[in-house]
């Protein structure tokens, strides 16, 4: 009787991890489409890049916000002059010079019947230390749930995560107890921990290191001149450079919580995928696609 009891009981378990695995519990999937850009991205010649975000607005006008510039006018002027030469008809630039400029009362004004925002690139804790929970924020949700584009290059890239990369040693192999900083970021994107500049700065062992740290999140490293362009449950490649997707949830072993704090971090067992132009990944099954 107690060994009928266990198949049983194996048998029931086994239905429901399948029953799981053939209805994947997701969170709701926002409409719009995230453009996250490693940075460096073409602003000469093809612009493919920001080509793409103006492809994918639904309508006609732009909100660039500049927070994270050390050189916001100049900065703010040049991408308004490339989005206006690639079609769009309204380009306004945001500029958060503290965060008490923020939350005036007038500020979201700006944001009427916008239907695309860009992150410029710069230092991310800036963005999030001046937007965060303010009504800004509450604004660029509001236009990507309701079927507009959110985009970001640079430090506007790693910002757009719930969890965000703010720091940490690149070109060598992570130590346990190294210089890697995380912060709170937008949480305009899910499930997944963002880095830039990638191949080009040796971000791979840090990248590695907040895995380690975090391995329910799908790390994504983003070459320079390199976007992923989120849709749902799925992200395409489009750019010059490789996307690098990290994943450990499979992984058996890492030493991150135990060393010494100058010990080098180990991990076991840990995925990485390495994409291309037109490649997709799919975040749902956690595997890449050929694509066209």
């Amino acid at each position: 009787k107690t060994s009928a009891k266990i198949k049983s009981l194996k048998k029931r378990v086994a239905q429901a991890h399948k029953g799981l695995e053939s209805k994947p519990q997701v969170r709701p999937l926002h409409r719009g489409t995230a453009i996250i850009i490693g940075g460096a991205e073409d602003k000469q010649n093809e612009k493919i890049i920001l080509r793409e975000v103006v492809k994918r607005m639904p309508g006609k006008k732009m909100v660039v916000i500049t927070a994270a510039s050390e050189i916001p006018l100049e900065v703010g002027r040049d991408y308004k002059k490339i989005f206006e030469s690639l079609g769009v008809e309204h380009v306004e630039v945001l500029h958060v010079e503290e965060r008490l400029d923020a939350i005036e009362e007038n500020i979201t004004k700006i944001f009427q019947h916008a239907h695309g925002v860009f992150f410029t690139g710069g230092d991310q804790l800036k963005i999030t230390t001046k937007l965060g929970g303010t009504p800004i924020v509450d604004c660029v949700r509001k236009i990507f749930e309701h079927g507009g584009v959110i985009a970001g290059t640079s430090a506007g890239a790693s910002a757009m995560s719930e969890t965000m990369l703010v720091a940490g040693g690149g070109g060598e192999s992570h130590k346990v107890g190294g210089t890697l900083k995380m912060a709170q970021g937008l949480g305009f994107v899910k499930e997944m921990i963002i880095d830039q500049h990638f191949a080009q700065r040796g971000r791979i062992g840090r990248l590695l290191g907040a895995v380690a740290q975090n391995p329910v999140l799908i790390g994504i490293g983003i070459d320079e001149d390199t976007a992923i362009i989120l849709h749902g449950h799925r992200f395409k490649v489009l750019g010059s450079g490789a996307v690098y997707v990290v994943d450990g949830r499979a992984a058996t072993y890492t030493n991150i919580s135990e060393a010494q704090a100058d010990k080098t971090m180990c991990m076991f067992d840990v995925g990485l995928h390495i994409l291309g132009q037109d490649n997709i990944f799919d975040m749902r099954q956690h595997r890449p696609i050929k694509g066209i």
